[in-house]
C-alpha cells in the first residue's frame, strides 16, 4: 500500500531493480535485432518512438510482466490490462525537447461520437481522444528504463502533486514550479505516475541512450461502441 499512496498523492514513484540485468538484455536483444533487419523500423534519423509496442514485439509481454511486476499491479486493483504501449528512444540524431504538459488522450480504434469524449485525432491506424477524466485518474503508467536515466540525458521532469486535476498551463500556481523533482531511474527500474502530472523532459546532454518501454494500464472499459485501440489482458 505503500506505493500505491505514494502515487495517489505525490502522482508518481520510482521503484529500483524490477527487472534484473539478464532481463533488459533479453529485451533489448530482441529490439536491436529488429532495428538492424527491418528498415521501417528506423524513422527520422533514429527517432525512434514505436506506438502499438507489444503489436511489434508480442514475445516481450510475458518478459515484461513479471512477478516483480504482478505484484505491483495487484497492489492497484484486480483487472488491470494493457491499454497503450510505446517504445522511446532518445538517440543522438533525434535529440528533442518535451514541453511541460499534460497526458489527456488515451487511444481507441475507430471515430465513434460518444458523449463525453472530445478533441478527436485521426492517427496511424487509430484515433487519438480526450476522455471523461474519471478514466485518465484511472489510469496507471509505467516507464521500464533500458538505461540509465539520469538528468544529463533527458530525464523526465515532473511536478509533484500536480495530477489531481486538468489545468491550463498559465493558470499553475507560481509556487509549483519550484517543487520540480528530476526522475533519475537506474537501469532495469520503473517510474510509475498518473497521466495528469505536469511532466516534460529535456535534450540528452551527455549523448548517452535513454531507452524507455512506455506501457499505460487501465481496469475500466469504454462505453459502448468505443474500443481501446490496443487492449492486452492481464492477469493479477
Amino acid at each position: 500500500m505503500e506505493i500505491q499512496n505514494e502515487i495517489l498523492e505525490k502522482g508518481f514513484a520510482i521503484i529500483e531493480n524490477v527487472f534484473t540485468e539478464t532481463e533488459i538484455e533479453a529485451m533489448l536483444e530482441q529490439i536491436e535485432n529488429r532495428e538492424n533487419t527491418n528498415n521501417n523500423f528506423k524513422k527520422n534519423n533514429d527517432l525512434f518512438a514505436v506506438r502499438h509496442f507489444f503489436g511489434e514485439f508480442p514475445n516481450l509481454v510475458k518478459l515484461l510482466l513479471n512477478d516483480k511486476l504482478q505484484k505491483l499491479l495487484a497492489e492497484f486493483g484486480q483487472h488491470y490490462n494493457i491499454v497503450k504501449s510505446i517504445y522511446f528512444d532518445k538517440p543522438q540524431k533525434a535529440n528533442w525537447v518535451v514541453n511541460w504538459h499534460q497526458d489527456l488522450t488515451i487511444s481507441v480504434k475507430n471515430r465513434l461520437e460518444t458523449s463525453g469524449f472530445v478533441n478527436w485525432l485521426p492517427k496511424e491506424n487509430y484515433f487519438s481522444v480526450q476522455p471523461p477524466i474519471h478514466y485518465l485518474e484511472n489510469i496507471l503508467t509505467l516507464r521500464i528504463h533500458l538505461d540509465k536515466c539520469s538528468k544529463e540525458n533527458g530525464a523526465l521532469r515532473v511536478l509533484p502533486e500536480s495530477h489531481k486535476k486538468i489545468e491550463n498551463i498559465k493558470q499553475l500556481p507560481e509556487a509549483i514550479w519550484k517543487t520540480e523533482e528530476i526522475c533519475e531511474v537506474e537501469k532495469g527500474g520503473i517510474l510509475l505516475m498518473k497521466p495528469l502530472i505536469w511532466h516534460s523532459s529535456r535534450r540528452s546532454e551527455n549523448q548517452q541512450k535513454r531507452r524507455v518501454i512506455h506501457i499505460e494500464f487501465s481496469n475500466l472499459a469504454l462505453p459502448n461502441p468505443l474500443i481501446w485501440a490496443e487492449l492486452l489482458e492481464v492477469s493479477t
